[in-house]
């Protein structure tokens, strides 16, 4: 049986993906499918919204893992990633520009990303249905 920890890091590092994927490749898709389409996304809208169920999930998921497996390190990386794209979405593209933001964006995903990750891989190595309910 998959814990909620397996599943709520799977499911923060799936969110954080889709961050970045809205990030570069939006972009480009609407460009492409500028004669195709009669109407505009906002995507402002979108990346606050993908920000506002990754913090959550995410959060959740660092401190299981941080209960689970008292990796402190793997907590903090998580969180930083968490505050740099915070600070993206809150500041956004008018104050740091595109590149920036998108640049903010990318580093804080792969922070995130690669806590989310390694709390998968320490409860995969231990086992953790023998600590955890």
């Amino acid at each position: 049986m998959i814990k909620e920890q397996l599943k709520t890091d799977k499911f923060a590092m799936t969110l954080s993906l889709a961050c970045v994927a809205h990030c570069f490749l939006v972009p480009s898709f609407l460009i492409l499918t500028s004669g195709f389409l009669s109407f505009s996304i906002d995507n402002g809208f979108i990346h606050k919204l993908i920000v506002f169920i990754a913090v959550p999930v995410s959060t959740y998921a660092l401190v299981l893992g941080y209960k689970n497996h008292k990796k402190t390190s793997f907590f903090i990386i998580g969180s930083i990633g968490l505050l740099i794209l915070i600070s993206a979405v809150l500041v956004g593209e008018s104050v740091l520009g595109e590149s920036l933001e998108r640049g903010l964006t990318l580093f804080g995903s792969i922070l995130v990303i690669f806590a989310h990750f390694k709390n998968h891989q320490v409860c995969k190595e231990i086992d953790c249905s023998s600590c955890h309910d």
